[in-house]
């Protein structure tokens, strides 16, 4: 449908009237570009394509990473199609170093990039439960030299979690050859512990998140953003926003009430404003705009919600 000045208007006076107050907060990389006159992206996360198997590969991926994060975007990516370390490489009659050496490339190049001239990248880096470097990559980060420009999460799959869950065997593969077999629950504890000695890695579990996905049927998730909000697709990404729940709450305790219509209409309000995100941002990857443009997907979240509990009187956890 064709906008009128009058509709315009109508939707610039309803966003004002959201915003206003902090109702409705969008996502930091609208509120540092729009309006600016800088080419820089007002989404937060992208995901793009595993890197090919080849040294030409990896580096058009750290490229295409590098693009996006100095316009201002956070980048997801699963480096599950490296073949392990030591593997013969026969192009140079040599060996691999393994996703894990690259993993260090891609955090140093996050740690140089600007992103859009106002704070260095945000990356995510993912592995699967099979890999046969998957030891490699739980531990690595109990250096804490090592892959500092990178958050980094372990894609667990179902099989896995059975495994685990019967103190079953675990195959671990690449490119159709087993290089390994292990007990499920040895790979399980040395996540656990590595988490409590340095946070990380992280867990993704991606085919849960596939199936309860409502994008199931057209794409596969193939990893999140770097703060793990949102699964995505290949070069898929997502604009964020926030509705501030405390906004809402009328008067203390017993006599509090929550504004239910005006919820409602903000709800409304912040979809709208999102959805028209889609069509005003820059886009520096052709797939980047052709999977939004697409899809048109938004991540509106809610924020506040102790302080409404606090207002409403009412106990967290209760």
């Amino acid at each position: 449908v064709e906008e009128t000045e009058e509709s315009r208007k109508y939707w610039a006076d309803r966003f004002y009237e959201a915003m206003y107050d902090f109702k409705f907060v969008p996502g930091g990389r609208i509120l540092s570009g729009a309006g600016t006159g800088a080419d820089v992206t007002f989404f937060n996360c992208f995901v793009i394509p595993s890197p090919e198997d080849s040294y030409d590969g990896i580096f058009a991926n750290i490229h295409e990473m590098g693009q996006i994060m100095r316009r201002g975007g956070g980048v997801g990516i699963d480096l599950s199609t490296l073949r392990p370390k030591g593997e013969y490489v026969a192009g140079t009659n040599g060996y691999s170093s393994g996703p894990v050496a690259f993993a260090e490339i891609y955090s140093q190049t996050t740690l140089i990039t600007s992103q859009g001239g106002s704070r260095r990248g945000a990356l995510m880096l993912m592995l699967r439960d099979d890999h046969p470097d998957i030891f490699e990559f739980v531990r690595v980060k109990q250096d804490l030299s090592k892959i500092t420009g990178a958050n980094l999460s372990v894609k667990i799959s179902d099989r896995f979690m059975e495994a685990v869950k019967n103190d079953g065997d675990w195959e671990l593969k690449w490119g159709g050859k087993v290089y390994r077999k292990i007990k499920a629950r040895e790979l399980w504890d040395a996540i656990v512990e590595a988490a409590w000695r340095s946070a990380e890695p992280g867990l993704w579990f991606y085919e849960r998140a596939n199936k309860q996905s409502n994008s199931w049927y057209f794409e596969e998730l193939i990893s999140t953003n770097p703060c793990g909000e949102q699964g995505l697709g290949a070069y898929g990404v997502c604009n964020l926003g926030s509705i501030n729940l405390s906004k809402f709450v009328k008067g203390y305790g017993k006599k509090a009430t929550v504004d239910w219509d005006g919820l409602a209409a903000t709800v409304e309000s912040a979809v709208r404003f999102l959805d028209n995100v889609i069509d005003v941002t820059p886009y520096h990857v052709p797939q980047n705009e052709k999977a939004q443009k697409e899809i048109r997907r938004i991540g509106l979240g809610t924020m506040g919600l102790a302080d409404m509990l606090i207002k409403l009187g009412i106990r967290y956890g209760s």
